[in-house]
């Protein structure tokens, strides 16, 4: 069912005019128990919330996606509504107004075990606060095959507006779980026959292209902040230290760029 919105200041609008600290907290954001909405901006990044079952509240589209969307929308419980370009620029307040736009309700978080359970490539995030780092990091991971992410709770939200843009929506395919402690998640990959690989620029590191693992063997990729890097704690747990050989004159790589390297060559 499509409704069609006359005018901006239509009720039905309201979950599109509040900000995303406004449907969900930086609390719930980062809780293992996660609740609140997420934004998804775009056709794309819409039909893959949609596709993954994810519940819509509203959706606000321009006539050709409207018509696309509406069973999938109606069929999750949720309103799709239609406005020509004028309403739906006032009501969301972007100059050039999406084709979809979407306000969801979050899903049901994962604990650590359950990603563990289906995962072999596990990326691991350490107090990466940038939500397009984060999105940037899911993209990769999920277009080189790694199939799981834990991030502790202080790293950014892989379903934040930004994150989720970065990422295209890719987040939707990558099972995620949140750590209340980095020391004691990487204890438990190694105690289910995981590698643990430690991203870091210092010059005692194995080089990334010495790295040797067997082919099928489970491993986990560990990242850290941009500035500070992995604590002390995240280092000391890891199986093995590795460094991305680069010109001595930088001191180190972006953190989603070190991953799609890192998440190529140890595949």
């Amino acid at each position: 069912m499509i409704t069609t919105i006359t005018s901006s200041q239509d009720p039905r609008l309201n979950p599109l005019r509040l900000g995303e600290r406004q449907l969900t907290t930086i609390a719930q954001r980062r809780s293992t128990l996660a609740a609140g909405r997420f934004i998804a901006e775009g056709d794309l990044v819409v039909a893959r919330a949609l596709a993954a079952g994810c519940k819509p509240e509203v959706v606000l589209c321009d006539g050709e996606q409207a018509n696309r969307f509406a069973t999938d929308i109606t069929a999750l419980g949720g309103q799709c509504l239609t406005a020509d370009i004028d309403i739906r620029r006032e009501a969301t307040g972007l100059g050039v107004p999406l084709s979809a736009l979407g306000v969801f309700f979050r899903p049901t978080p994962l604990t650590q075990l359950e990603v563990l359970e289906h995962a072999t490539r596990v990326i691991v995030a350490e107090a990466i606060d940038n939500p397009s780092n984060i999105g940037a990091i899911v993209r990769c991971a999920t277009g080189l095959g790694w199939n799981g992410l834990i991030c502790d709770t202080t790293s950014a939200d892989p379903l934040s507006r930004r994150a989720l843009r970065v990422s295209m929506g890719a987040a939707f395919n990558l099972r995620f779980a949140r750590s209340n402690d980095i020391s004691e998640t990487l204890k438990t990959l190694q105690g289910r026959g995981y590698t643990v690989l430690a991203l870091t620029p210092n010059s005692s590191a194995t080089e990334l292209t010495k790295v040797s693992l067997q082919q099928n063997a489970p491993r986990a990729l560990v990242f850290g902040s941009e500035r500070a890097g992995l604590s002390q704690l995240a280092l000391e747990a890891s199986d093995i230290q590795v460094r991305i050989e680069m010109n001595p004159a930088i001191d180190s790589l972006n953190v989603a760029a070190a991953a799609a390297i890192a998440c190529y060559a140890l595949r």
